[in-house]
């Protein structure tokens, strides 16, 4: 069918619009990979355990502000996982990396190292590796902050109780300790997540147990040294280690902030409890 050119002409002129929108569109939502947050895996050689270890680094969008040095918060998995996950699964630490202006570095944590040197097992020395050789090579690599009250050490269960760990551990390294469902004592579990597998049975090696479980190293905490945070879900299995924790804090007059909520052992629960921890990051490294 013929068309006159009016017709003609509306069919041009819609085409152009089409054409003109796709190309705005485009503009914008390369305009907005432009400007977020950059995820970048860094690869670390550890000497301590003589293998290769990957870690995610995520970028503020402003990361590339001439002379500006950043905050860091190492940000540790729990049991099973791997440096991967807590983008994965929770997408929005990206968004407060922008919002927040802090690079976050995961590491990798092995699937049940609980972040301490395994005294038996020399393929798993997480604590050396993450207080001295990925703070080293990270601040190598990236404009950090290499001051002390600019890092943060951050994690959920598993990686709770490291968290609490490395930061009562190495105070020199650590300003802030924050932990979400952490496993803050590890003895009443004595057959769960290879935690034998590190440290010896706790029936052969008790001492061992007591020495590297969270709740048995309050007594190193320096009065004001550290600033501590954390929560747990009521309905959680480390509810009652974590509410002991409160308690033990409370009677040394050691600062902290604790909140309990409903809820328990999942990604449910974190995606709500994350939020709170970056609000607590965000006063702490700009008081």
């Amino acid at each position: 069918m013929d068309l006159s050119p009016l017709q003609a002409t509306e069919t041009v002129n819609y085409k152009f619009i089409l054409m003109k929108t796709i190309l705005t569109l485009l503009i914008f939502f390369q305009t907005l990979t432009l400007f977020a947050a950059k995820v970048d895996t860094l690869i670390v050689y550890s000497n301590s355990m003589k293998k290769e270890i990957k870690n995610t680094v995520i970028l503020p969008n402003s990361y590339l502000a001439e002379g500006k040095k950043f905050p860091v918060l190492y940000l540790l998995h729990g049991a099973g996982a791997d440096y991967r996950t807590w983008v994965t699964y929770y997408p929005e630490i990206k968004d407060y990396a922008d919002m927040y202006n802090f690079i976050i570095v995961c590491p990798d944590g092995g699937k049940t190292s609980w972040y301490f040197d395994s005294p038996i097992d020399r393929s798993y020395q997480y604590e050396t590796y993450i207080s001295k050789e990925l703070v080293e090579k990270l601040d190598k690599s990236y404009n950090t902050s290499a001051k002390r009250e600019d890092r943060a050490v951050m994690g959920l269960s598993m990686g709770g109780h490291g968290a609490f760990y490395l930061a009562v551990k190495h105070p020199d390294i650590w300003s802030a300790a924050l932990s979400s469902s952490g496993g803050l004592d590890i003895r009443p579990f004595p057959n769960k997540w290879d935690i034998a597998k590190r440290l010896g049975s706790m029936k052969d090696y008790p001492e061992r147990w007591g020495k590297n479980t969270v709740i048995n190293m309050i007594h190193l905490i320096k009065a004001d040294s550290t600033k501590l945070f954390f929560d747990c879900g009521t309905d959680d299995f480390f509810y009652p280690a974590n509410k002991k924790f409160h308690e033990k804090l409370l009677y040394m007059n050691i600062q902290h902030t604790y909140i309990e909520m409903p809820g328990g052992h999942s990604r449910a629960y974190w995606k709500n409890s994350i939020k709170y921890h970056f609000t607590f990051l965000n006063s702490h490294f700009n008081q």
